[in-house]
């Protein structure tokens, strides 16, 4: 009998915007990609329906997908019938995968976990400066040049500090062990997680009432779902003391905008702010001259060389493809209702 011959690579295509693509998959990555895949690197789909790319989704097998993709939908899988996979090189892909992915039973992976990674070093960053009052000392030495008297450095310092994370998310659970090696104290609130797992996590379970109102920094890492919209009202942001820290690197909607900046006018408290609603912020809001708010443009994300780590993910996601191996970060349909 003949030997079986080898299968051959499944076809690729990219599908995101082109300016991405260089950092997402530099040239060794691309290489690697290339032998895992019959794939043309030049073209890079920006829009479905556009006919001169109706021969390569004809063909595609797999689709390579990052920021700036159209939504693939029933329209795209008619055009892709040999689609099995969607593998993409960014985060959340509720946006992105129609209900006809699922039910055509197409196999979805994301980075979402790699994209984890920065933002929970942000927050990080944001939590230790915060604890040594670093934005409001700086914003007095620019204006007084001097060194405040010792006496007001009471309250400044990391020792001891209440931490308290909004949701054990893949951004939640990694700044939980980024936290471990310092002397604070954790709390976390979670509806999905017990007391037992949040122990063996290194935080100690309680309500959200009650981690607004014992913690002096409070960090938001739960996911922009229909139940956490505008979950920190007015009331909710009230219960946080004088002088604590509110630090946001998940999504403005989960926070009443008019609420917090009203709290943050006042000089009640203080907020680290990566995302807002709306984004970006309008040129007059007050908000970006409050000498409490340090606000930065949607940052904690991958950017720059962290998209490279993105990048890895997918084609190791299609090594695993290739060779007949479950995906390992596959992304199920039911996890869309409690997660980005």
């Amino acid at each position: 009998m003949p030997s079986p011959q080898p299968s051959q690579p499944p076809h690729a295509v990219f599908a995101m915007d082109p300016v991405h693509l260089p950092e997402l998959f530099p040239p060794w990555l691309m290489a690697r990609l290339t032998s895992l895949t019959r794939l043309e690197p030049a073209l890079v789909v920006r829009d479905f329906a556009d006919p001169a790319v109706a021969g390569a989704l004809a063909e595609a097998e797999v689709l390579i997908t990052g920021w700036g993709c159209p939504r693939v939908d029933e329209h795209v899988l008619s055009a892709a019938p040999r689609l099995r996979a969607v593998l993409h090189a960014a985060g959340s892909v509720r946006s992105l995968v129609a209900p006809a992915v699922w039910d055509r039973g197409i196999a979805v992976s994301s980075a979402v976990h790699a994209n984890a990674l920065p933002v929970a070093e942000y927050t990080l960053a944001a939590i230790l400066l915060a604890g040594k009052d670093v934005f409001g000392l700086r914003e007095r030495f620019r204006t007084e040049h001097v060194f405040p008297p010792p006496g007001d450095y009471a309250k400044v310092g990391n020792l001891g500090k209440r931490v308290g994370i909004i949701g054990a998310s893949r951004v939640g659970r990694r700044l939980l062990e980024l936290l471990r090696p310092f002397d604070f104290s954790v709390s976390l609130y979670d509806p999905y997680v017990d007391a037992a797992e949040a122990t063996a996590l290194g935080a100690a379970l309680v309500p959200l009432d009650e981690l607004l109102s014992t913690s002096d920094i409070v960090t938001l890492h739960a996911p922009d779902t229909p139940q956490t919209y505008r979950m920190l009202d007015r009331r909710r942001l009230s219960l946080m003391p004088d002088g604590s820290v509110f630090v946001n690197t998940s999504r403005g909607a989960l926070v009443d905008p008019h609420a917090l900046t009203d709290e943050l006018v006042a000089g009640r408290i203080t907020a680290v702010l990566d995302v807002t609603e709306p984004e970006p912020l309008p040129a007059d809001s007050p908000l970006y001259k409050l000498p409490n708010v340090f606000l930065t443009p949607h940052i904690a994300g991958s950017l720059g060389n962290e998209l490279e780590r993105l990048g890895r993910t997918v084609v190791d996601e299609l090594a695993l493809l290739t060779a007949g191996a479950p995906l390992a970060h596959r992304v199920r349909q039911a996890d869309l209702a409690n997660s980005a």
